[in-house]
């Protein structure tokens, strides 16, 4: 196996992305794990920061981008 200290999101898709932020986010809020709300947040403000929009707004984009297919 190789090692690797990065992953790609490249070819993830939006509604894959959308569930696993929503997924994160009820995980955290449900076990009281706040580990899991940070790496929700980490996630959401590294892609918001890469589409130069705030973090509310590519989460909107984003649901509205899922519930479109």
């Amino acid at each position: 196996m190789h090692a690797f200290d990065k992953i790609s999101i490249q070819e993830m898709s939006k509604n894959d992305m959308l569930l696993i932020i929503e997924a994160l986010d009820y995980t955290g809020k449900n076990t009281k794990i706040n580990e899991f709300i940070q790496l929700k947040n980490n996630i959401l403000q590294e892609l918001s920061t890469l589409a130069e929009i705030g973090e509310e707004e590519f989460l909107e984009y984003l649901k509205s981008e899922t519930l479109s297919i």
